[in-house]
């Protein structure tokens, strides 16, 4: 396999199989504007052909410059407000509203928006010459419509350079002063790649550039392993689940629309003047593997099943949480039927996490999606009966309105922060009583007993109440995080295997060791009995 790969071409190959299998067309690098760093063109017959009418009265109010002006408008709404934002929600020129890229629906019902969808043009640019002062090319660029949002630096090691190489070039040979890599404005996203590794940066910053891992670890992603990649069982890269996977293109506009997002933190310096500190966050690979799986196995398996992320602290959990949440709150099933009426995302914390609840509402898109309960249970109450897309609260509320709460015909996702041992407890119970459809189970223990007439006796019965709540609903899904898990939360939430045992549906805390986000704890661990023998005691 070693000597198959060191005869390949590795840019030839990811390109090719972009430009064959992942949805790309190839780009021409000189129809590439360097001042605009755009491929103008290409993003003004988007513009035409897929909004005729507003490029119409667009052309009315802009006699003989109407291009120029689109152009001008583009780059001044991007300069002001970020390309990511314009992405997602465009900008108007003289109240003509305009789209840069249009997403993906959530259904099929509306075949006009699935033919919108499938206009959307992605460019694979070889080579791409961006500076307007320099010469300096990029591997590869992956162009939306013209708009350049990834960009990948390739190398090999059978000819001396690695991933590490990769790095040094965009720290030291890409300037964050062209526009091209000027953050974002152009470019979200730099991997620095070769046949084994990946690493990431949402922003050049010379030297000071920080990358972070993007492999799947030793083992596969989700599986029990440390840092690094596994080698290929077919012969393939190591490191092509980076374009087979995640940057084919429908997955990169899921990004674009759905992960990639701009974090704004406020904050005062040792006078008291306000700090603006602004980051762009894009998905780690487990994160992004584990929310694709997670929502695979629900389309496949349907809902009432548990699922445990062992996801260590440090690692972007939240984050992981918001984008699960916001998933699954749009999920619908082969029949374009919405799967989940509710998200209920808890807390175990009798003091709301107000890092979770303001990092779950960043993701917000449409303006109420997201339903914070910081106050009373009835406020609680109130949110799951009139049917609240994302609900954040506490454990605790539920003993207070379990008996208030209308299930119905319901379904419900609830993500649990830091699962523990406490999920099993009375709360819990009380929680599984206000949202689980106790009465199919009731009348499931009826048939049992032999009884069918008494399911209207068992409904007010405490005892038989309690009994139903336990166990698995069909209309409830559980998906608990954590990084240490106990017995217990394996037991509740974990995986069975065929040995007997329960593990994570996906991660391992040694992935998160070795690639730096957390400490090893053990590392410099010794028993008192040790540390008494080596001081002669």
């Amino acid at each position: 396999m070693i000597d198959n790969l060191r005869e390949r071409n590795f840019e030839d190959d990811i390109c090719a199989w972009l430009c064959t299998e992942g949805g790309y067309t190839p780009g021409d690098p000189a129809r590439f504007d360097r001042t605009r760093a755009l491929d103008v063109q290409t993003l003004l017959d988007f513009v035409r052909t897929g909004q005729p009418d507003a490029w119409k009265r667009h052309e009315q109010r802009n006699p003989g410059k109407a291009e120029t002006v689109f152009i001008d408008r583009f780059c001044a709404e991007v300069q002001k407000r970020s390309l990511l934002d314009v992405l997602r929600h465009g900008f108007s020129i003289l109240g003509v509203a305009f789209r840069v890229v249009f997403w993906q629906p959530q259904n099929d019902l509306n075949p006009a928006t699935v033919a919108l969808y499938r206009r959307n043009v992605l460019h694979c640019t070889r080579q791409l010459r961006y500076s307007p002062n320099k010469e300096n090319s990029v591997d590869v660029a992956l162009l939306v419509n013209g708009i350049p949002v990834i960009c990948l630096e390739l190398k090999n090691p059978f000819t001396g350079q690695t991933v590490e190489h990769a790095m040094r070039q965009f720290r030291y040979d890409r300037s964050p002063d062209d526009l091209f890599f000027a953050f974002k404005r152009r470019v979200l996203t730099c991997f620095a790649v070769d046949l084994y590794h990946v690493r990431m940066t949402t922003r050049l910053a010379g030297k000071d550039t920080e990358f972070l891992p993007f492999d799947q670890g030793s083992n596969g992603a989700g599986e029990v392993g440390g840092a690094g990649n596994p080698v290929s069982p077919d012969g393939d890269y190591a490191t092509a689940y980076l374009w087979k996977r995640v940057l084919r293109a429908d997955s990169l506009l899921e990004l674009l629309q759905k992960f990639l997002h701009l974090k704004v933190e406020e904050k005062r310096d040792e006078h008291g003047r306000p700090i603006r500190k602004e980051s762009l966050i894009f998905p780690r690979y487990h994160q992004w593997d584990v929310l694709h799986r997670l929502l695979d196995d629900i389309r496949q398996r349907g809902t009432g099943r548990n699922y445990l992320i062992q996801h260590s602290a440090g690692s972007g959990k939240s984050n992981s949480i918001a984008w699960l949440a916001h998933h699954l709150s749009g999920l619908h099933d082969a029949h374009n039927k919405k799967i989940f009426q509710s998200v209920i995302i808890i807390t175990d914390r009798r003091v709301l996490d107000d890092q979770l609840q303001k990092t779950v509402s960043q993701f917000e898109q449409t303006r109420g999606l997201v339903h914070p309960v910081r106050k009373s249970s009835a406020d609680l109450r109130d949110a799951i009966n009139d049917g609240k897309a994302i609900i954040v609260t506490t454990l605790q509320k539920f003993p207070v309105i379990f008996e208030e709460v209308r299930h119905a015909d319901r379904t419900f996702a609830v993500i649990v922060d830091e699962a523990h041992s406490s999920q099993t407890g009375r709360a819990a119970l009380k929680l599984k009583r206000a949202l689980a459809d106790t009465e199919t189970a009731l009348e499931e223990y009826a048939e049992l007993e032999g009884r069918a007439e008494a399911v209207e006796e068992m409904k007010e019965d405490a005892v038989w109440q309690e009994l139903a709540a336990q166990g698995r609903h069909t209309n409830l899904s559980f998906f608990a995080f954590t990084a240490t898990p106990r017995d217990k939360t394996l037991q509740l939430f974990g995986q069975r295997q065929a040995d007997g045992r329960f593990r994570a549906f996906h991660y391992s805390m040694r992935q998160a060791i070795e690639e730096g986000f957390i400490l090893d704890v053990l590392r410099n661990y010794a028993t008192l009995f040790q540390t008494g023998a080596q001081n002669g005691g």
